[in-house]
Parts: structure tokens; sequence; C-alpha cells
């Protein structure tokens, strides 16, 4: 009768718990479904936005978070939707509704500090130059989440970037540009070189044209700031284009002109370069958009080497250093350099300058070498993270490049 008396409770619970599951088995297969789509989608933070979590709130599952991929949000919620899984949609697709049409941006200072989290204690993570196109994808009161064309997603403050909508942005484009070719330099309120200093320039700014005035352009920065700079430092940016033609002399003569440059965790530009920076600086004024870390420019280009015969390298080529892979442990890039031929390479550590492969060398570097991992070549190559700017310009109009 014991025995009796314990057994219909025993199957009640049993019955219960198969027709009612927990509240919280939901909520982990909910877990489940972000972090899939998430790897899928967003596998690196630094190019794409996913913050998506579930939560349960009064028995209903709730998805809460943001992302700047309508189809990657699309995506997760067809997952439940095929599980037949009831939930609450908090998800915010980015721009932000209170950017309104105010969705782009151009840099408006010599060099933007652009930052991971909105603030000005928070870690420098990369940096961008004057006339830098970006992508805006909410604010703050100061901040600005933008992206910029190497797909690099950061916090710029207020004064380094001037708001704009489809159709300002669109004639920004469209207008005739001047690039500043030296390496540090400065506009004037007149065109005079005795003139009082508009601001300073590092090379790659990207300005307006107005008009040519004797041995000076008139430019017009992205806030309307008038301007002139120095013919013998600039050029117009279309005939710039049109002449480039990268090649190894112009990428070492390029990597030169940076040499002694101090380091600068974070930094992309003539006022100081991470290894990354120097070599992403090297490629922009060559005609190449690369991305931003060395993490991820390891993964462009085409493998020239990974054993260390650097007989078979070409100048020009992109050598990476770090962490090999273990059983235990993934690899880890943490160092690039170009290589300049004659056993040398030349790379930003603790300054820009030149060391060597070779033992006999005065300019041997061992520590580099036992690290060595692999050499990557872009020079002529397609890559899905390269973007050639006579391919596809960042600075024109798309329709008037495609007209051209």
């Amino acid at each position: 009768m014991k025995f009796r008396k314990f057994l219909l409770p025993i199957l009640i619970l049993v019955i219960i718990s198969c027709n009612n599951p927990r509240r919280g088995d939901n909520k982990i297969v909910a877990d489940n479904h972000i972090e899939s789509v998430k790897t899928s989608f967003a596998p690196d933070k630094r190019v794409a936005l996913f913050n998506i979590e579930s939560e349960m709130s009064d028995g209903k599952l709730v998805l809460k978070g943001e992302t700047n991929m309508a189809e990657a949000r699309d995506s997760l919620f067809a997952r439940f939707t095929s599980d037949e899984i009831e939930y609450i949609d908090s998800v915010q697709v980015l721009p932000a509704r209170n950017l309104k049409d105010t969705i782009y941006g151009v840099i408006d200072v010599s060099v933007a500090n652009l930052r991971g989290e909105g603030k000005h204690s928070s870690e420098l993570v990369t940096q961008a130059t004057l006339g830098t196109p970006v992508k805006i994808w909410k604010r703050t009161e100061e901040w600005y989440y933008i992206q910029t064309p190497d797909g690099y997603l950061s916090w710029v403050d207020h004064g380094g970037i001037t708001t704009m909508n489809r159709t300002d942005f669109q004639a920004w484009k469209s207008s005739e540009k001047v690039i500043y070719q030296k390496a540090f330099g400065q506009s004037y309120l007149e065109a005079s070189n005795e003139s009082k200093m508009v601001t300073d320039l590092v090379s790659g700014a990207i300005l307006e044209m107005e008009a040519e005035n004797g041995d000076f352009y008139k430019v017009r920065y992205p806030d309307g700031r008038p301007a002139f700079i120095s013919k013998d430092e600039a050029e117009i940016y279309s005939q710039w284009l049109s002449d480039l033609q990268a090649s190894q002399e112009k990428l070492v003569s390029t990597a030169e002109d940076l040499m002694g440059l101090p380091y600068l965790w974070g930094g992309t530009s003539a006022k100081g370069v991470d290894c990354s920076g120097f070599t992403k600086t090297i490629f922009f004024m060559n005609g190449v958009v690369v991305p931003r870390d060395a993490s991820q420019q390891v993964r462009e280009g085409k493998l020239i080497d990974s054993v260390g015969k650097f007989d078979k390298l070409a100048v020009g080529d992109l050598l990476f250093f770090g962490r090999p892979a273990t059983d235990s442990t993934s690899e880890r890039v943490v160092h690039v350099g170009m290589w300049i031929g004659n056993n040398e390479f030349i790379h930003s550590s603790g300054d820009v300058h030149i060391s060597s492969m070779d033992e006999n060398s005065e300019i041997f570097d061992s520590f580099n070498k036992n690290r060595y991992l692999r050499t990557k070549r872009y020079l002529g190559e397609q890559s899905e993270g390269l973007t050639y700017l006579k391919d596809k310009d960042i600075f024109l109009d798309e329709n008037i490049a495609q007209k051209e």
C-alpha cells in the first residue's frame, strides 16, 4: 500500500514534466541559436555588431540587444519560427532611429582617434585621417559609433566628424578633391606659406577642391572651413588615382618616408603607427584599403611562405609574426612587417625601422625571426578584404566613377 501511495504522485509529476517543459529550456535553445548566428554572421566583433541576448520575463522569452545586420536578425528569428518558439522582439537594428537620416559622416580633423568605447579614457583602437568617409550606426550626446571603409567599428567624439544626410554625403562624394602627399604639413588661411595655419595635415588627407590659386589649391573641409594647400605637397585626387600604379618601388618609398616614426598603439597615421597601422598606411598611399589589424591582414592575399624560406619573398610582401597553434592553443598573430629585399623587412616596433633575417647582419632581429609565422602577398592579388580604389572608390560617387 505504501508503494501505491508514492507511485501516483510520481506518475503525475512525470506527466506534468513531459507536457510542460521548464521555462529555462527555451532560453537554452535561444542562447544556442544566438551563438550559432553570431558565429555565422559576426565571427569578428571588430567589423560586425551582433550584441543580442535572451532573458525570461514573466514566463516569456525576450530577445533584446542590437545589431547592424538586418539579415543576421532575420536569420535568428527564422530559427525560432522554425522551432515554433514564441518570443518578444526587443532587438534594435541599426542605424539608430534617433539619427534619422543623418547616417553618414566624414572625418574633419587631421587625425581622429577612434576608441573602443564612447569616452576619452577608452582604448585607442584605430585612427582615421581627414576626409575619411564613415557610416554612422548610433550616437550618444558627444560620441558617434561609426564604421570606417575597412569595416572597423569604433567610437569617435563629435569634434572629429561632420555628419551628413544622404544628399549632403552624395554631394561631398561627387566633388573633386585633393590628396595630401607629404608625411606632415599644414593648410593655410590664405594662399601663402606665411599665412596662419588652419590645421595640420598628414599623408592621405582628402579635402574638397574649390579652385586653383597660383601655387595653391583652394580647398574646403567637410565642415565647410576654407583653406589653401601648396600644390607641391598635394595632388588632384582623380589625377593621382588615374596615374597610380602600385609597385614594389613605390611601396618601399612610401614606407621609408615614415622611417623613425614612433610606435603608437592604435595609430594609423604619420602621427604614430602600430605595426598593422604602418602596413595599412603604406598600402593606402598606393591605392589599396586593407584590413586594420595584423590578425585580419594575415587572412588576405596569397600565401608565399610558412617555413622561413625567405628567398621566395618579393619586395612588398607582408611577414606575420606571433605564436603558432598547438594542440591546446590557437595561433595568435601579433606583428606584421613588409619585406624590402636583401633579407630585410621594415616594421613599426618601438619606431619604424628596418630589421634583417640575416644572422650576420648588424640589424639581425632574432626575436621576430623566432616567432615568424608566414608571408602573404598583396601586390597584384585579389582578395575579399582588399579594396583597390581604382575598382571601388570610397571617395568619389560610385555612379560618377562608373560613368568615367
